[in-house]
């Protein structure tokens, strides 16, 4: 069997039993610059996308309301210790103003994205929530604010939050130790993973595509991951270095592994949520057309205020900083319609959503202390 057949057949494979063995995943990684590996890939995963949401493109606003942050994580740009960050926050009346103008833009879902900010306690973010969603009932609103307690999440989703996004950004101890100083754990990311889909989120997860000490093995636990977490959503975009950070001098991540990854995801969960990130966007000017060829179905626009845009710098040379959200949208929708698809006025829901069991069940804190522990499991029966 040539190597191009074999990537072929591992496409097929994927399709058909929307999972692979370790050594499979690896060699479908490794086949991924192969004549035609890609494109097979990317039409399988097109028509999974198809079959589920049809031509549908969701837009979800967001509003990054918070650049202070007490983590320290080695990529980020507002990490706490980056004393050239210019710090803002947003107050209760402009975050509504930001939802006001997108609802009157067709946006039906407002993400509210922030740092780890303690200013913003359970009180004052549920008294937003509470506000955003009498003002748009017919709206979802998601969360993403980084690791909190279960109660604190309780608190939010009761008060009307549905969506939370949290990254995990590796699955593999090693690696993740050594994107975050010491201290910072992954068994804790892991928990709070386990806790929002506990509470009834739609769950979104996600990781950085070639950051700094990443292999395919990496990858590949993430894969793992993603399969046992069952997330509604999962974003991930190429890793791209910050000047005021740690990993300034490091290489940045690729746009051809990212989109080819989400191709990958597409088929591993044809109803996933899956966004072409602004990131994706920043790395290649066609990289968000790209990604959406690829497989991803939601695009995530800036609602923010122009004025503070570039205060909210996680990596270097962000694209869409200096755009209106009306000049944002428009923008956005000729790109969906260049490549065939269609922006709808919708929220968007994961298609196949419902309340899922507990994490526990499928993933038991036990194992969450190291990840690699679960390929015996995951491997039975194959």
């Amino acid at each position: 069997m040539t190597d191009d057949t074999h990537t072929a057949s591992l496409v097929d494979k994927l399709e058909r039993e929307r999972t692979l063995s370790r050594g499979e995943f690896k060699a479908l990684l490794a086949g991924r610059t192969l004549p035609g590996s890609a494109a097979r890939l990317f039409e399988r995963a097109r028509a999974a996308r198809r079959a589920v949401y049809g031509n549908a493109v969701y837009l979800r606003g967001l509003i990054e309301f918070t650049n202070y942050c007490r983590k320290d994580c080695l990529y980020c740009g507002i990490r706490k210790s980056n004393a050239r960050a210019e710090r803002y926050r947003l107050t209760r009346k402009q975050i509504l103003e930001c939802c006001t103008q997108g609802h009157e833009l067709g946006f039906r879902t407002f993400v509210l994205q922030g740092g780890e900010d303690p200013y913003f306690n359970d009180r004052r973010l549920a008294d937003i929530v509470g506000a955003v969603r009498a003002a748009h009932p017919d709206c979802a609103l998601t969360l993403s604010l980084g690791e909190r307690s279960r109660a604190s999440y309780k608190t939010l989703f009761d008060a009307g939050a549905e969506r939370y996004l949290l990254r995990h950004e590796s699955a593999a101890p090693g690696h993740y130790r050594s994107l975050h100083p010491p201290g910072y754990s992954l068994r804790n990311r892991m928990r709070c993973l386990s806790d929002l889909r506990d509470i009834g989120y739609q769950v979104g997860c996600g990781f950085m595509v070639g950051s700094p000490g990443q292999t395919d093995d990496c990858l590949i636990d993430d894969l793992f991951f993603i399969r046992e977490l069952r997330p509604q959503m999962v974003g991930i975009g190429p890793f791209i270095p910050h000047k005021d950070t740690p990993f300034a001098g490091e290489q940045p991540g690729g746009a051809s592994l990212t989109v080819f990854l989400l191709g990958i995801l597409r088929l591993m969960d044809p109803a996933l949520l899956l966004p072409a990130t602004t990131a994706l966007g920043t790395i290649h000017p066609q990289g968000r057309e790209a990604g959406l060829r690829a497989g991803a179905n939601v695009l995530m626009p800036n609602l923010s205020p122009v004025a503070v845009r570039k205060k909210y710098m996680l990596y270097d040379d962000k694209i869409c900083t200096g755009d209106e959200a009306a000049e944002c949208r428009a923008c956005l929708e000729r790109r969906v319609n260049g490549v065939g698809l269609d922006v709808v006025v919708s929220r968007g829901d994961c298609a196949c959503f419902t309340r899922a069991s507990p994490m526990s069940e499928a993933f038991p804190a036990a194992k969450l202390t190291e990840v690699r522990s679960v390929r015996p499991q995951i491997h039975a029966g194959r």
